[in-house]
C-alpha cells in the first residue's frame, strides 16, 4: 500500500483522532536547539499531529462549583495519558507495517532539560551525548506543531485554537520517515482580541498589551506575554483560593488533580464568546452559560454549615474532619490505632 496523507488522515480518525494535520519537518527550521524535533528523530520527513476534543460537558462541574474531579481527569489525564496514546500506538503500527519508522510523542512532561513551566533552562540535570546535540531530552512545544500542521492558531491566550473545536483541544504528535504530503499553514482568523481571556483569568497571568512574537515557515505568530508561575496559580484556584472551594488540599490522583481553576479565562471564556459568535464549528444545541457564574470565594471568612448539612449529617452524628481518612490510612491494620481506640472507617456507612 501506498502511504499517502489522505490514508493517514482516515486511519488516524477511524482509531479515534478528531483533527489531523501533517507538518514537513523542515518548519522546525530557526527553533531553538532544545525545541527542535529533528535532533529526536534526524531522518524523519514528517510530523502527524493528532487533534483530541476536550468535552465541554468535562468543564460542566467547575462552571456550576460542584464537581471538580471530572476536568482533570476526562479533560486531562485521560487525553494525554490514555486515550491519545492508544490512538499513538495503533498509528505507529499501521506505519510500521508499511515500513516506517514512527516515534509516538503523547502529550506529557518528562526529563526536559527545558522546564516546561517557565522555559527556564535546567542546570547540571543532563549532558549532550556527542558535539552539537542538545541536551537531553528535548521539548517539543505541542502547540507550535499543531500550528505547523495547520490545524489552527495560537490565541491570545497563548492557548491554541481550532476552527473546530476553539480552545478545546490537546495534541498528540508522531515523528516519522514517511515522506507525506503537507498541510498549509492555517491562514484563517479565529481569535478577534477580545482580550476576555485576560479579564477572566484568576491569577490575571496574561498580559493586555505585551505580546510575544515568533515566526514559523514566513508566518509570524504573536500571542500575549504570559506570567507562567501566575498561571499555575490560576490553574490551582487563584492566588487567594478565590475560584477554589476547597479549604484543604485537592486530591492529585490523576496528575492533573489541581486543575481546580476549570480555565476559567483561557477556556470557559473563549469558548463562551466563540460559541456566542459562531466562529467553531461544534457549537450546541444550548448556551454552556445561561445565567451569572458563582462569585468568587472569600476563604477569610468562617467555615460555616448549612442548614441541610445540619438536618442530614450533624444530627445523625455523621460528621469528621477533612483529614480523618488519611489519618485512618495512617493507623495500623488491624482495627485500632497505637493508643487502643478503634479505628474509624469513613467509608462504612
Amino acid at each position: 500500500m501506498i502511504i499517502t496523507s489522505e490514508k493517514i488522515k482516515e486511519k488516524a480518525k477511524e482509531l479515534g483522532a478528531d483533527l489531523v494535520g501533517i507538518s514537513p519537518m523542515s518548519r522546525f527550521e530557526g527553533a531553538p536547539k532544545q525545541m527542535d524535533a529533528r535532533y529526536i528523530f534526524p531522518n524523519a520527513k514528517s510530523m502527524i499531529v493528532l487533534g483530541f476534543r476536550i468535552a465541554r460537558g468535562t468543564l460542566r462541574g467547575i462552571e456550576e462549583g460542584t464537581l471538580y474531579t471530572t476536568y482533570p481527569s476526562m479533560g486531562y489525564a485521560a487525553l494525554n495519558q490514555i486515550y491519545g496514546p492508544m490512538v499513538l500506538w495503533n498509528m505507529t503500527r499501521f506505519l510500521e507495517d508499511e515500513g516506517y519508522e514512527t516515534v509516538p510523542m503523547l502529550n506529557m512532561n518528562g526529563g526536559e532539560a527545558v522546564n516546561p513551566v517557565n522555559g527556564n533552562f535546567r542546570k547540571g540535570w543532563s549532558r549532550p551525548v556527542k558535539e552539537g546535540n542538545p541536551y537531553p531530552d528535548v521539548l517539543v512545544h505541542f502547540r507550535l506543531a499543531a500550528y505547523m500542521a495547520g490545524l489552527g492558531e495560537i490565541g491570545w491566550s497563548k492557548v491554541f485554537l481550532t476552527p473546530e473545536f476553539g480552545p478545546r483541544v490537546r495534541f498528540a504528535l508522531l515523528l516519522t520517515d514517511a515522506e507525506l504530503e503537507p498541510d498549509p499553514i492555517y491562514e484563517g482568523k479565529i481569535c478577534d482580541g477580545c482580550k476576555l481571556c485576560v479579564k477572566n483569568c484568576p491569577a490575571k497571568a496574561i498580559s493586555k498589551d505585551e505580546s510575544v512574537k515568533i515566526v514559523i515557515d514566513g508566518h509570524q505568530v504573536e500571542w500575549g506575554k504570559l506570567d507562567p508561575m501566575a498561571c499555575e496559580k490560576g490553574l490551582q484556584g487563584g492566588y487567594e483560593n478565590e475560584v477554589n472551594p476547597f479549604d484543604g488540599e485537592y486530591p492529585r490522583r490523576y496528575g492533573y488533580g489541581r486543575a481546580i481553576g476549570g480555565a476559567l479565562g483561557c477556556i470557559r471564556a473563549c469558548m463562551i464568546h466563540l460559541e456566542e459568535r459562531k466562529t467553531i464549528k461544534n457549537l450546541f444545541k444550548n448556551k454552556f452559560r445561561s445565567g451569572k457564574p458563582w462569585e468568587k470565594i472569600d476563604h477569610s471568612k468562617p467555615y460555616e454549615l448549612t442548614s441541610d448539612v445540619i438536618e442530614h449529617y450533624v444530627k445523625q452524628d455523621k460528621i469528621e474532619e477533612h483529614d480523618a481518612y488519611e489519618n485512618y490510612k495512617n493507623k495500623d491494620n488491624y482495627g485500632t490505632d497505637k493508643s487502643g481506640k478503634e479505628k474509624i472507617n469513613p467509608l462504612i456507612d
